[in-house]
């Protein structure tokens, strides 16, 4: 198949009847939901005057229409732009400019940043998408191929911007394709199974393992509505038979202080977007029993770029093996090779590597130097080539001019008593170059005893690693996908130690 719509459209071809997205108490087919797409893309060519490589923006909370939203702008031929759900009008103007997006399909409940959005941009067309369930799906299914290639544009992510202007990374019809097909070898995929999917729809960890995936190779989605109490997920997975779930840590954390009943259909997890903490996944495992595969990527890498095994060794603390098809070395700041265990730059090559950044060759030229994507994240390789994240090279701290990793730190943290999260940050100080500062949050119903903590430390870390000041807070600021805005933290931090 050349590209993500026609693998769709020859998926509805063999499984017309097969539920395509259980949501709630409703399911839709396969045949539904290429109908509905199909007349959005003739929408899309008859009313937008859409062209081929056009941008269509989405920004849709999670709904099945939003699947359907994707795939209707594929067939149309347009490039997709997906956006978070919880930025403001303004935020999302600054993408849609950037991209020179010519329609953003939306829902009645944004009207108000909608309107706002459009009247900011007058050339924007708006699709509500309401207004697709308002005329009938085709019954006659049209299964004419698309003439795009491979490597032509499909999907436009834009990072989360935790620092400067968020930038449009670009990817390929190839670039989702050979993902989708190396995470379906790597974990055993097959068109029984069924996908769990609760995280936001518009992130690039759903986007290609719960959205892309199960719609091209024939699974059935079951979208699940509510995660409050974390118990309703457990009853809709056990409710759909959903046998593959990708999360977060913060839910597999919550997984791990409820009763898991008997008869649990999944067979395997996936955990990203953030690091797995090792007591997590100690707990999940000894509570829940289920293969959770840690693994690393960017949305830069499609996002999948390694994960730890379902049938090999699984390693605590590692985020696995590279995918198929995909290479990784460890650079100093000069370029050059590391060697086994010696941290360094994380850099990647291989099918699923962006295009680049959108509008932004400067960017795309600091990024991927000769095919190697330039990840700014720390990390070592060990003997068996499975990949260790030490930290962000942004976030790396130096002490006296000796180099501090804050993950490190938060995982010894992680081992004391009461402590539920944990960031580690570091601020300004003339003498020391950086000051260490722990953010914890309890866990439910426990104190911290800082005392204890720092005797305890002292027993773990060396002495230039231990938090010369540990705030305890209510919760740790976040962006809308999960990633801990440190640069927050920071501020914050910085305010109460200088007051």
């Amino acid at each position: 198949m050349t590209n993500l719509a026609n693998q769709f459209t020859e998926i509805v071809r063999n499984n017309p009847n097969k539920t395509a997205i259980f949501w709630d108490k409703t399911e839709f087919s396969f045949s539904h939901a290429h109908s509905v797409a199909k007349c959005l893309a003739n929408r899309l060519k008859d009313q937008c005057d859409l062209q081929s490589g056009d941008r269509v923006a989405l920004w849709l909370k999670n709904c099945p229409e939003f699947v359907f939203s994707l795939f209707g702008i594929l067939l149309g031929e347009g490039v997709v732009v997906s956006i978070n759900s919880f930025l403001t009008p303004d935020e999302v103007g600054f993408i849609v400019k950037d991209c020179d997006a010519k329609v953003v399909i939306s829902e009645v409940s944004m009207a108000e940043g909608t309107a706002k959005l459009v009247k900011d941009n007058p050339s924007l067309q708006l699709i509500e998408v309401e207004s697709l369930n308002q005329s009938e799906p085709n019954d006659s299914l049209d299964f004419s191929s698309l003439e795009q290639a491979p490597e032509d544009l499909a999907l436009i992510i834009y990072t989360s911007g935790t620092t400067g202007k968020p930038k449009g990374a670009m990817l390929s019809n190839y670039n989702l394709m050979s993902n989708v097909e190396a995470i379906v070898e790597a974990a055993d995929i097959v068109i029984e199974d069924r996908m769990a999917v609760l995280l936001p729809m518009f992130h690039s960890f759903t986007m290609t393992v719960g959205l892309l995936l199960p719609m091209t190779r024939g699974l059935s989605i079951v979208a699940i509505k509510s995660l409050n109490p974390p118990k309703n997920i457990i009853t809709e997975i056990i409710q759909h038979r959903a046998t593959v779930m990708p999360a977060i840590p913060q839910l597999y954390r919550a997984f791990v202080n409820i009763t898991i009943p008997s008869g649990l259909p999944l067979r395997v997890c996936f955990s990203g977007a953030a690091p797995l903490p090792i007591e997590v996944l100690n707990a999940f495992n000894e509570n829940v029993g289920i293969p959770l595969l840690e693994g690393y990527g960017l949305s830069e890498t499609s996002p999948v770029a390694c994960m730890n095994p379902l049938y090999g060794e699984r390693k605590a603390g590692s985020v696995g093996l590279p995918l198929r098809g995909v290479e990784f070395q460890i650079r100093n700041d000069d370029g050059m090779i590391l060697p086994v265990n010696e941290p360094g730059e994380i850099c990647i090559k291989g099918h699923n590597i962006m295009m680049g950044y959108w509008n932004n060759s400067e960017a795309t030229e600091a990024s991927i130097k000769d095919g190697w994507l330039l990840t700014g994240d720390i990390g070592h390789l060990d003997d068996d080539d499975y990949l260790y994240i030490t930290d962000r090279k942004k976030d790396m701290l130096l002490v006296n001019g000796i180099n501090v990793y804050p993950r490190e730190v938060e995982e010894v943290i992680y081992q004391f008593e009461g402590v539920s999260e944990v960031a580690v940050v570091g601020i300004n100080d003339p003498r020391k170059g950086d000051l260490v500062v722990a953010c914890i949050v309890p866990g439910e119903e426990a104190e911290i005893d800082e005392s204890g903590l720092k005797e305890f430390l002292k027993t773990k870390l060396a002495a230039y690693k231990l938090p010369r000041k540990v705030m305890i807070m209510e919760s740790l600021p976040r962006n809308a996908t999960g990633k801990i805005l440190k640069n927050k933290l920071r501020e914050t931090a910085s305010d109460r130690v200088g007051s």
